[in-house]
Protein backbone atom coordinates (compact mmCIF):
# COMPACT_ATOMS: atom_id res chain seq x y z
CA UNK A 1 0.00 0.00 0.00
CA UNK A 2 1.11 3.19 -1.42
CA UNK A 3 -0.67 5.89 0.76
CA UNK A 4 -2.12 6.55 4.06
CA UNK A 5 -5.09 6.54 2.75
CA UNK A 6 -5.04 2.86 1.43
CA UNK A 7 -3.53 1.98 4.58
CA UNK A 8 -6.69 3.52 6.66
CA UNK A 9 -8.95 1.74 4.09
CA UNK A 10 -7.06 -1.60 4.91
CA UNK A 11 -7.58 -1.20 8.47
CA UNK A 12 -11.12 -0.33 8.35
CA UNK A 13 -11.70 -4.22 6.80
CA UNK A 14 -9.71 -5.76 9.27
CA UNK A 15 -12.04 -6.54 12.53
CA UNK A 16 -15.06 -7.36 12.14
CA UNK A 17 -16.39 -5.00 15.19
CA UNK A 18 -15.95 -1.06 15.31
CA UNK A 19 -15.09 -1.37 19.39
CA UNK A 20 -13.97 -4.73 20.83
CA UNK A 21 -13.10 -4.07 24.75
CA UNK A 22 -9.69 -6.22 24.98
CA UNK A 23 -6.03 -5.35 25.29
CA UNK A 24 -4.35 -8.89 25.23
CA UNK A 25 -4.51 -8.51 21.21
CA UNK A 26 -3.13 -5.05 21.61
CA UNK A 27 -0.38 -6.24 23.92
CA UNK A 28 0.82 -8.84 21.90
CA UNK A 29 1.75 -6.84 18.90
CA UNK A 30 2.95 -4.08 21.12
CA UNK A 31 5.11 -6.12 22.69
CA UNK A 32 6.47 -7.80 19.35
CA UNK A 33 6.98 -4.49 18.09
CA UNK A 34 9.00 -3.34 21.26
CA UNK A 35 7.21 -0.22 21.96
CA UNK A 36 8.75 1.46 25.04
CA UNK A 37 9.31 5.12 25.60
CA UNK A 38 12.57 6.81 27.29
CA UNK A 39 10.96 9.80 27.57
CA UNK A 40 8.26 10.42 30.43
CA UNK A 41 4.53 9.58 29.14
CA UNK A 42 1.32 10.98 30.43
CA UNK A 43 -1.80 9.51 29.39
CA UNK A 44 -5.35 11.61 29.73
CA UNK A 45 -8.91 9.88 30.22
CA UNK A 46 -12.19 11.48 30.93
CA UNK A 47 -15.21 12.07 29.53
CA UNK A 48 -14.62 15.48 28.82
CA UNK A 49 -11.65 17.87 28.62
CA UNK A 50 -9.50 15.57 27.44
CA UNK A 51 -8.00 17.40 24.02
CA UNK A 52 -7.96 20.92 26.04
CA UNK A 53 -6.14 19.09 28.49
CA UNK A 54 -3.65 17.49 26.06
CA UNK A 55 -3.00 20.96 24.21
CA UNK A 56 -2.22 22.95 27.85
CA UNK A 57 0.09 20.38 28.36
CA UNK A 58 1.47 20.40 24.37
CA UNK A 59 1.67 24.41 24.90
CA UNK A 60 3.23 25.08 28.49
CA UNK A 61 6.09 22.11 27.82
CA UNK A 62 6.71 22.96 23.90
CA UNK A 63 7.46 27.00 25.44
CA UNK A 64 9.46 25.65 28.22
CA UNK A 65 11.61 24.39 25.37
CA UNK A 66 10.97 20.66 25.19
CA UNK A 67 10.24 18.51 22.41
CA UNK A 68 6.42 16.93 23.35
CA UNK A 69 4.82 14.01 21.06
CA UNK A 70 1.52 14.14 21.67
CA UNK A 71 -1.51 11.36 20.01
CA UNK A 72 -4.54 13.03 20.34
CA UNK A 73 -7.74 12.04 18.79
CA UNK A 74 -9.95 11.86 17.26
CA UNK A 75 -8.88 14.42 14.19
CA UNK A 76 -11.46 17.26 12.35
CA UNK A 77 -9.69 17.30 8.75
CA UNK A 78 -7.16 14.73 8.06
CA UNK A 79 -5.99 11.71 9.97
CA UNK A 80 -2.46 13.12 10.57
CA UNK A 81 -3.55 15.58 13.19
CA UNK A 82 -3.88 12.47 15.16
CA UNK A 83 0.21 12.26 15.68
CA UNK A 84 1.86 15.76 16.48
CA UNK A 85 5.65 16.15 17.04
CA UNK A 86 7.04 19.52 18.03
CA UNK A 87 3.58 21.28 18.05
CA UNK A 88 2.73 20.19 14.84
CA UNK A 89 1.25 17.13 12.49
CA UNK A 90 3.22 14.74 11.28
CA UNK A 91 3.41 14.56 7.73
CA UNK A 92 1.55 11.87 5.99
CA UNK A 93 3.78 9.73 4.48
CA UNK A 94 5.91 9.55 7.49
CA UNK A 95 3.27 7.36 9.16
CA UNK A 96 3.34 4.75 6.16
CA UNK A 97 6.41 2.67 7.61
CA UNK A 98 4.61 2.60 10.77
CA UNK A 99 2.02 0.88 9.33
CA UNK A 100 3.51 -1.80 7.38
CA UNK A 101 5.98 -2.55 10.54
CA UNK A 102 2.04 -3.05 12.69
CA UNK A 103 0.99 -5.11 9.46
CA UNK A 104 4.06 -7.14 9.62
CA UNK A 105 4.36 -7.81 13.74
CA UNK A 106 0.22 -8.55 13.71
CA UNK A 107 0.08 -11.90 12.39
CA UNK A 108 -2.33 -14.12 13.31
CA UNK A 109 -3.39 -11.42 15.87
CA UNK A 110 -6.69 -9.45 14.41
CA UNK A 111 -6.60 -5.38 15.17
CA UNK A 112 -10.14 -3.29 15.27
CA UNK A 113 -9.32 -0.17 13.05
CA UNK A 114 -8.56 2.37 16.17
CA UNK A 115 -6.18 -0.73 17.28
CA UNK A 116 -3.83 -0.69 14.49
CA UNK A 117 -3.77 3.38 14.11
CA UNK A 118 -2.96 3.82 17.81
CA UNK A 119 -0.01 0.98 17.35
CA UNK A 120 1.12 2.59 14.30
CA UNK A 121 0.90 6.63 16.02
CA UNK A 122 2.90 4.86 19.12
CA UNK A 123 5.55 3.67 16.98
CA UNK A 124 6.05 6.73 14.88
CA UNK A 125 6.32 8.52 18.27
CA UNK A 126 8.88 5.98 19.60
CA UNK A 127 11.12 6.53 16.75
CA UNK A 128 11.45 10.63 17.61
CA UNK A 129 14.00 12.17 20.18
CA UNK A 130 11.07 13.20 22.28
CA UNK A 131 11.13 14.67 26.12
CA UNK A 132 7.57 13.97 26.93
CA UNK A 133 4.96 11.86 25.33
CA UNK A 134 1.16 13.10 25.74
CA UNK A 135 -1.59 9.68 24.94
CA UNK A 136 -5.05 10.62 25.07
CA UNK A 137 -7.09 7.96 25.37
CA UNK A 138 -10.06 7.11 23.26
CA UNK A 139 -12.82 5.27 24.69
CA UNK A 140 -12.75 4.28 28.73
CA UNK A 141 -9.37 3.60 30.00
CA UNK A 142 -8.75 0.00 31.58
CA UNK A 143 -9.85 -1.77 28.04
CA UNK A 144 -8.28 1.36 25.51
CA UNK A 145 -5.67 0.23 23.23
CA UNK A 146 -3.22 3.32 24.63
CA UNK A 147 -3.68 1.57 28.17
CA UNK A 148 -0.96 -0.82 26.64
CA UNK A 149 2.06 1.88 27.73
CA UNK A 150 2.64 2.51 31.50
CA UNK A 151 1.94 6.25 32.16
CA UNK A 152 4.24 7.87 34.39
CA UNK A 153 1.67 10.01 35.15
CA UNK A 154 -2.40 9.69 34.60
CA UNK A 155 -4.60 12.46 34.42
CA UNK A 156 -8.62 11.74 34.65
CA UNK A 157 -10.58 14.85 33.67
CA UNK A 158 -14.00 15.34 34.04
CA UNK A 159 -16.28 12.43 34.39
CA UNK A 160 -20.20 12.20 33.43
CA UNK A 161 -22.14 9.14 31.30
CA UNK A 162 -21.23 8.12 27.89
CA UNK A 163 -20.59 5.49 26.25
CA UNK A 164 -22.54 3.45 28.61
CA UNK A 165 -22.80 -0.05 26.72
CA UNK A 166 -18.97 -0.63 27.37
CA UNK A 167 -18.19 1.68 30.29
CA UNK A 168 -21.70 0.90 33.08
CA UNK A 169 -24.59 2.74 34.05
CA UNK A 170 -23.39 5.54 36.31
CA UNK A 171 -20.81 7.59 36.94
CA UNK A 172 -19.05 5.51 39.45
CA UNK A 173 -18.41 2.16 37.12
CA UNK A 174 -17.23 4.80 34.70
CA UNK A 175 -14.54 6.52 36.89
CA UNK A 176 -13.56 2.70 37.10
CA UNK A 177 -12.75 2.47 33.79
CA UNK A 178 -11.09 5.45 33.62
CA UNK A 179 -8.78 4.68 36.84
CA UNK A 180 -7.46 1.97 34.77
CA UNK A 181 -4.80 3.82 33.52
CA UNK A 182 -3.23 4.38 37.19
CA UNK A 183 -0.42 2.52 37.35
CA UNK A 184 1.20 1.49 41.24
CA UNK A 185 3.53 3.85 43.15
CA UNK A 186 3.09 6.16 39.96
CA UNK A 187 1.65 10.03 40.25
CA UNK A 188 -2.11 10.90 38.89
CA UNK A 189 -4.20 13.46 38.82
CA UNK A 190 -7.72 14.02 38.77
CA UNK A 191 -9.19 17.35 38.12
CA UNK A 192 -12.96 16.62 38.05
CA UNK A 193 -14.08 18.66 41.69
CA UNK A 194 -16.86 16.12 42.39
CA UNK A 195 -14.79 12.67 41.20
CA UNK A 196 -15.82 9.31 41.82
CA UNK A 197 -15.53 7.31 44.70
CA UNK A 198 -13.79 4.30 42.63
CA UNK A 199 -11.17 6.90 41.03
CA UNK A 200 -9.66 7.00 44.69
CA UNK A 201 -10.90 3.20 45.75
CA UNK A 202 -8.30 2.68 42.55
CA UNK A 203 -5.67 4.40 43.35
CA UNK A 204 -5.48 2.97 46.98
CA UNK A 205 -5.45 -0.23 46.12
CA UNK A 206 -2.80 0.43 43.66
CA UNK A 207 -0.78 2.09 45.77
CA UNK A 208 -0.64 5.45 43.58
CA UNK A 209 0.31 8.82 44.45
CA UNK A 210 -3.14 10.73 43.45
CA UNK A 211 -3.53 14.62 43.38
CA UNK A 212 -7.13 15.55 43.97
CA UNK A 213 -7.95 19.38 42.78
CA UNK A 214 -9.72 20.74 45.96
CA UNK A 215 -7.40 18.47 48.23
CA UNK A 216 -3.79 18.33 46.50
CA UNK A 217 -4.28 21.41 44.37
CA UNK A 218 -6.51 24.82 44.24
CA UNK A 219 -7.01 27.55 41.97
CA UNK A 220 -8.56 30.75 42.44
CA UNK A 221 -8.57 34.25 40.35
CA UNK A 222 -10.23 37.51 39.47
CA UNK A 223 -11.50 38.67 35.96
CA UNK A 224 -7.58 39.61 34.98
CA UNK A 225 -5.47 36.51 36.28
CA UNK A 226 -6.15 33.62 38.36
CA UNK A 227 -3.57 31.69 41.09
CA UNK A 228 -2.51 27.51 41.60
CA UNK A 229 -1.18 25.83 44.21
CA UNK A 230 -0.49 22.40 44.88
CA UNK A 231 1.47 20.57 47.33
CA UNK A 232 5.03 21.97 46.91
CA UNK A 233 4.52 25.00 44.36
CA UNK A 234 2.24 28.25 43.63
CA UNK A 235 1.46 30.21 40.63
CA UNK A 236 0.11 33.61 40.84
CA UNK A 237 -0.34 36.00 38.15
CA UNK A 238 -1.36 33.69 35.41
CA UNK A 239 -3.06 34.36 32.34
CA UNK A 240 -6.71 32.72 31.57
CA UNK A 241 -5.63 29.69 28.91
CA UNK A 242 -6.50 31.22 25.29
CA UNK A 243 -9.31 28.29 25.02
CA UNK A 244 -12.62 29.60 25.75
CA UNK A 245 -15.16 27.48 28.29
CA UNK A 246 -16.13 27.46 32.16
CA UNK A 247 -14.48 24.33 32.68
CA UNK A 248 -10.50 25.04 31.37
CA UNK A 249 -9.33 26.33 34.62
CA UNK A 250 -10.26 22.86 35.65
CA UNK A 251 -8.50 21.65 32.75
CA UNK A 252 -5.12 23.84 33.38
CA UNK A 253 -5.20 23.04 36.93
CA UNK A 254 -4.59 19.90 36.88
CA UNK A 255 -2.15 20.27 33.89
CA UNK A 256 -0.16 22.47 36.54
CA UNK A 257 -0.79 19.19 39.04
CA UNK A 258 0.85 17.30 36.12
CA UNK A 259 3.89 19.13 36.04
CA UNK A 260 3.95 19.65 39.47
CA UNK A 261 4.00 15.84 39.85
CA UNK A 262 6.97 15.26 36.83
CA UNK A 263 9.02 18.25 38.50
CA UNK A 264 12.33 16.50 38.71
CA UNK A 265 12.31 14.83 35.23
CA UNK A 266 10.57 17.82 33.74
CA UNK A 267 11.27 21.39 34.99
CA UNK A 268 8.86 23.93 33.96
CA UNK A 269 9.14 27.39 34.87
CA UNK A 270 6.47 30.19 35.73
CA UNK A 271 7.09 31.88 32.32
CA UNK A 272 6.33 28.78 30.08
CA UNK A 273 2.86 28.30 32.20
CA UNK A 274 1.80 31.96 31.51
CA UNK A 275 2.83 31.71 27.96
CA UNK A 276 1.66 28.34 27.32
CA UNK A 277 -1.18 28.64 28.58
CA UNK A 278 -2.15 32.55 27.14
CA UNK A 279 -0.61 30.85 23.50
CA UNK A 280 -2.52 27.38 23.23
CA UNK A 281 -4.89 26.53 20.30
CA UNK A 282 -7.21 23.45 19.88
CA UNK A 283 -9.99 23.77 17.00
CA UNK A 284 -13.40 22.50 17.34
CA UNK A 285 -13.70 23.86 21.03
CA UNK A 286 -16.06 26.14 21.30
CA UNK A 287 -13.78 27.95 18.68
CA UNK A 288 -15.43 31.18 17.34
CA UNK A 289 -15.54 33.00 14.15
CA UNK A 290 -15.15 36.06 14.06
CA UNK A 291 -17.61 37.89 11.37
CA UNK A 292 -21.12 38.47 10.46
CA UNK A 293 -22.64 36.49 12.05
CA UNK A 294 -20.66 35.25 14.40
CA UNK A 295 -19.83 31.40 14.01
CA UNK A 296 -19.44 28.85 16.93
CA UNK A 297 -17.65 25.37 16.46
CA UNK A 298 -18.01 23.18 19.08
CA UNK A 299 -17.25 19.24 19.35
CA UNK A 300 -19.75 18.85 22.24
CA UNK A 301 -21.58 15.46 21.89
CA UNK A 302 -22.98 14.50 25.35
CA UNK A 303 -24.84 16.06 27.75
CA UNK A 304 -22.22 16.79 30.23
CA UNK A 305 -20.57 18.61 27.40
CA UNK A 306 -23.76 20.68 25.81
CA UNK A 307 -24.38 21.71 29.47
CA UNK A 308 -20.98 23.33 29.41
CA UNK A 309 -21.70 24.65 25.61
CA UNK A 310 -24.79 26.31 26.87
CA UNK A 311 -23.24 28.02 29.84
CA UNK A 312 -20.53 29.25 27.27
CA UNK A 313 -22.79 30.52 24.76
CA UNK A 314 -25.21 32.11 27.44
CA UNK A 315 -21.98 34.02 28.43
CA UNK A 316 -21.26 35.90 25.16
CA UNK A 317 -23.83 38.09 25.34
CA UNK A 318 -26.96 38.83 23.43
CA UNK A 319 -27.62 38.16 19.55
CA UNK A 320 -31.29 37.95 18.32
CA UNK A 321 -31.08 34.04 17.00
CA UNK A 322 -29.15 31.12 17.30
CA UNK A 323 -29.56 29.03 14.72
CA UNK A 324 -27.45 25.46 15.07
CA UNK A 325 -25.97 22.61 13.06
CA UNK A 326 -26.28 19.56 14.38
CA UNK A 327 -24.80 15.87 13.42
CA UNK A 328 -23.97 12.89 16.00
CA UNK A 329 -23.68 9.28 16.19
CA UNK A 330 -27.16 6.81 16.00
CA UNK A 331 -25.98 5.81 19.80
CA UNK A 332 -25.86 8.94 21.54
CA UNK A 333 -28.28 10.45 24.13
CA UNK A 334 -30.35 12.25 21.59
CA UNK A 335 -32.71 14.27 24.43
CA UNK A 336 -30.35 14.77 27.05
CA UNK A 337 -28.05 16.59 24.39
CA UNK A 338 -30.97 18.82 22.89
CA UNK A 339 -32.69 19.49 26.31
CA UNK A 340 -29.49 20.88 27.25
CA UNK A 341 -29.25 23.25 24.70
CA UNK A 342 -33.18 23.79 23.13
CA UNK A 343 -33.94 26.96 24.53
CA UNK A 344 -31.02 28.87 23.34
CA UNK A 345 -31.32 27.96 19.65
CA UNK A 346 -34.50 29.62 16.86
CA UNK A 347 -33.10 27.19 14.30
CA UNK A 348 -32.45 24.01 13.86
CA UNK A 349 -30.15 22.47 10.35
CA UNK A 350 -29.97 18.60 11.25
CA UNK A 351 -27.21 17.11 8.65
CA UNK A 352 -26.27 13.61 7.87
CA UNK A 353 -22.49 12.37 8.39
CA UNK A 354 -19.91 9.63 6.34
CA UNK A 355 -20.21 6.80 8.62
CA UNK A 356 -22.28 3.96 9.10
CA UNK A 357 -22.52 4.96 12.98
CA UNK A 358 -23.97 8.52 11.97
CA UNK A 359 -28.25 9.27 12.66
CA UNK A 360 -29.58 10.48 9.65
CA UNK A 361 -30.67 13.85 9.27
CA UNK A 362 -33.97 12.34 9.10
CA UNK A 363 -33.57 10.69 11.98
CA UNK A 364 -32.19 13.27 14.19
CA UNK A 365 -35.29 15.69 13.49
CA UNK A 366 -37.32 12.89 14.18
CA UNK A 367 -36.07 12.08 17.32
CA UNK A 368 -36.10 16.02 18.09
CA UNK A 369 -39.91 16.22 17.13
CA UNK A 370 -40.47 13.45 19.81
CA UNK A 371 -38.90 14.72 22.44
CA UNK A 372 -40.67 18.38 22.01
CA UNK A 373 -43.83 16.26 21.83
CA UNK A 374 -42.93 14.40 25.06
CA UNK A 375 -42.68 17.84 26.89
CA UNK A 376 -38.56 16.67 27.08
CA UNK A 377 -37.65 20.15 25.43
CA UNK A 378 -37.87 23.97 26.35
CA UNK A 379 -38.19 25.33 23.22
CA UNK A 380 -38.74 28.91 21.36
CA UNK A 381 -42.82 29.42 20.49
CA UNK A 382 -41.60 29.23 16.92
CA UNK A 383 -39.18 27.13 15.67
CA UNK A 384 -37.07 26.22 11.91
CA UNK A 385 -36.66 22.58 11.39
CA UNK A 386 -34.91 21.04 8.36
CA UNK A 387 -32.54 18.64 7.40
CA UNK A 388 -28.95 18.48 4.79
CA UNK A 389 -26.84 15.98 3.17
CA UNK A 390 -23.70 17.72 4.38
CA UNK A 391 -22.28 19.61 7.52
CA UNK A 392 -21.43 22.55 4.74
CA UNK A 393 -24.84 22.36 3.20
CA UNK A 394 -26.28 22.76 6.67
CA UNK A 395 -23.69 25.90 7.19
CA UNK A 396 -24.97 27.10 3.48
CA UNK A 397 -29.03 27.02 4.47
CA UNK A 398 -27.98 28.33 7.83
CA UNK A 399 -26.03 31.55 6.49
CA UNK A 400 -28.68 32.17 4.11
CA UNK A 401 -31.55 32.26 6.88
CA UNK A 402 -29.40 34.29 9.17
CA UNK A 403 -28.82 38.12 9.52
CA UNK A 404 -25.50 39.87 10.23
CA UNK A 405 -26.10 39.95 13.79
CA UNK A 406 -27.46 36.75 14.71
CA UNK A 407 -25.27 33.45 15.87
CA UNK A 408 -24.83 30.23 13.97
CA UNK A 409 -23.05 27.31 15.98
CA UNK A 410 -22.07 23.98 14.82
CA UNK A 411 -21.92 21.35 16.91
CA UNK A 412 -21.74 17.65 17.95
CA UNK A 413 -19.70 14.96 16.26
CA UNK A 414 -16.31 15.28 15.36
CA UNK A 415 -17.26 14.64 11.83
CA UNK A 416 -19.77 17.91 12.00
CA UNK A 417 -17.33 20.44 12.90
CA UNK A 418 -14.87 18.53 10.89
CA UNK A 419 -17.31 18.88 7.84
CA UNK A 420 -17.80 22.58 7.75
CA UNK A 421 -13.32 22.93 8.67
CA UNK A 422 -12.68 20.87 5.29
CA UNK A 423 -11.47 23.19 3.26
CA UNK A 424 -10.17 25.74 5.30
CA UNK A 425 -12.11 27.70 8.51
CA UNK A 426 -15.40 29.19 6.53
CA UNK A 427 -16.00 32.49 5.12
CA UNK A 428 -20.00 33.05 6.51
CA UNK A 429 -21.89 35.80 5.02
CA UNK A 430 -25.36 36.11 6.76
CA UNK A 431 -28.12 36.42 3.57
CA UNK A 432 -25.95 35.03 1.28
CA UNK A 433 -24.20 31.65 0.58
CA UNK A 434 -27.48 29.93 -0.22
CA UNK A 435 -26.22 27.50 -2.56
CA UNK A 436 -27.26 24.41 0.06
CA UNK A 437 -28.47 21.01 -1.90
CA UNK A 438 -32.33 20.74 -2.10
CA UNK A 439 -33.91 20.39 1.64
CA UNK A 440 -36.61 18.93 3.46
CA UNK A 441 -37.86 22.05 5.67
CA UNK A 442 -40.38 21.93 8.47
CA UNK A 443 -41.78 25.44 10.47
CA UNK A 444 -43.43 24.03 13.75
CA UNK A 445 -45.73 26.57 14.32
CA UNK A 446 -45.58 28.38 17.73
CA UNK A 447 -46.46 26.40 20.99
CA UNK A 448 -46.02 26.65 24.57
CA UNK A 449 -42.81 26.18 26.28
CA UNK A 450 -42.77 22.57 27.83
Amino acid sequence: MNSLDEWLAHCERLHPKTIDMTLDRVRVVKERLGLVFDAPVVVVAGTNGKGSTCAMLESIALHAGYRVGLYIKPHLVHFEERCRVGGAPVGADSLLPHFEAVEAARQGVTLTYFEFTTLAILRRLQHEPLDLVILEVGLGGRLDAVNVIDADCAVITSIDLDHTEFLGPDRESVGREKAGILRAGRPAVCSDPMPPASIASRAAELGADLRQLGRDFHFSGDRQQWQWAGRERRFSGLAYPALRGVNQLLNASGVLAVFEALHERLPVGAQAIRTGLSLVELPGRFQVLAGQPVVVLDVAHNPHAVAALAQNLDQMGFFPRTLAVFGAMADKDLAGILGKIAPLVDAWYFTGLPLPRAATAAGLQAGFEAARAGGQLRTPTSLHLSTHATPREALAAAAADATPADRILVFGSFYTVGGVLADGPPRVVAGRDAAAAPQAATALPGAPNA
